[in-house]
């Protein structure tokens, strides 16, 4: 089977850290003998300078024909390019991964949680107006939108410990995350083997600092997962080794959590790490949609290369290291290459 793999290098430091990623899936095609194809698409700033529009219609038609899309960072037009994204194919679940990695300074040394974020609706529809000398900013929340990334937390929770966390501000948005609790519950009917539990989503984020290591599988909102999600990925250790998955029915698209760094774009220092793992998800993603085990494998490979990467201390200087972007990538697609399972 041939993948289809459309790559958005994006803006400032994307396309330094994407040429890691390609490299990785280059090895990973080599050692599992998995065929990709990829197609590189441009989005983002770039795109907006060179076609006026963020998110070029060429680009469109070119990844509603992949089968999958990896995405580099992209600046000032971020917006215009993931948000959109997410609404054009139903990417309805934000999958945000946080935990402790080797040698690397996090609150705690065994975190090890999930957050699925409903990724449609909530206030980043962006549904906003002028009231006179107010502006007001529309909420929506569905039945439908919670009942299936309920599902999907609970699906998640199934596979891991058992556990699922719903954090919402029922107690003062009695409507909007009424509804999203109790569709959450329903759901829980059908899952008896996982334990639920509430917290308001303040004192989730202080959880999140004075017990990470008590959370296993998180599902709330599109804003407070947002805000959550990049919380999760500092305690674990810096949002440079903090990959995400949009989700949806038959389409997903991969990136790091962190922005373009247009100060250090060119400099050699970004960290590959979340882009890298990004890839992993994806692999995993492919495995489960297409029923490829060998996806799986190549998946295990590359967790492992970037394991033993950090663990023999090959990291970039915001997380204690002295290598260079493309000498981590290097190592890492040589260590996938040579993986023995």
């Amino acid at each position: 089977m041939t993948y289809k793999i459309s790559v958005i290098p994006g803006d400032g430091i994307g396309p330094e850290i994407t040429e890691c990623a390609v490299n990785s899936l280059k090895s990973v095609s080599e050692r599992f003998k998995i065929d990709f194809k990829m197609i590189e698409v441009k989005a983002g700033d770039i795109a907006l300078k060179e076609f006026g529009k963020a998110l070029p219609d060429s680009t469109l038609n070119q990844i509603k024909s992949s089968d999958v899309c990896i995405k580099g960072p992209v600046g000032e037009s971020a917006m215009e390019v993931i948000v959109k994204m997410r609404q054009l194919f139903d990417l309805y679940v934000n999958l945000r991964p946080a935990m402790s990695l080797p040698n690397i300074d996090s609150l705690k040394e065994n975190i090890d949680l999930v957050i699925v974020r409903e990724n449609t609706e909530d206030l980043y529809r962006g549904l906003e107006f002028n009231a006179g000398e107010s502006a007001v900013a529309l909420r929506t929340i569905s039945k439908k939108a919670s009942k299936r990334i309920a599902e999907y937390a609970f699906k998640m929770a199934m596979k891991r410990r058992k556990k699922v966390t719903v954090v919402h501000k029922a107690n003062v948005l009695k409507i909007t995350d009424g509804l999203f609790v109790e569709s959450v519950k329903e759901i829980s009917k059908q899952f008896k083997e996982v334990e639920l539990s509430e917290l308001y989503v303040d004192a989730c984020a202080m959880n999140l600092i004075r017990n990470p290591e008590d959370f296993d599988v998180i599902v709330t909102t599109n804003m407070f997962g947002d805000i959550l999600s990049d919380e999760a990925a500092q305690v674990a250790g810096g949002l440079g080794l903090a990959p995400s998955a949009n989700i949806g029915e038959n389409f997903a698209l991969f990136e790091p959590v962190h922005g373009a760094a247009p100060d250090i774009a060119g400099n050699g220092t970004a960290n590959p790490i979340a882009m890298i793992l990004s890839i992993k998800l994806m692999l995993e993603w492919l495995s489960n949609n297409k029923k490829d085990e060998k996806c799986l494998n190549a998946a295990k490979a590359v967790e492992k290369a970037v394991y033993d990467s950090l663990k023999n201390n090959i990291k970039t200087k915001e997380i204690g290291g002295t290598k260079k972007t493309k000498e981590i990538g290097n190592i890492i697609a040589s260590s996938i290459l040579n993986y023995k399972s």
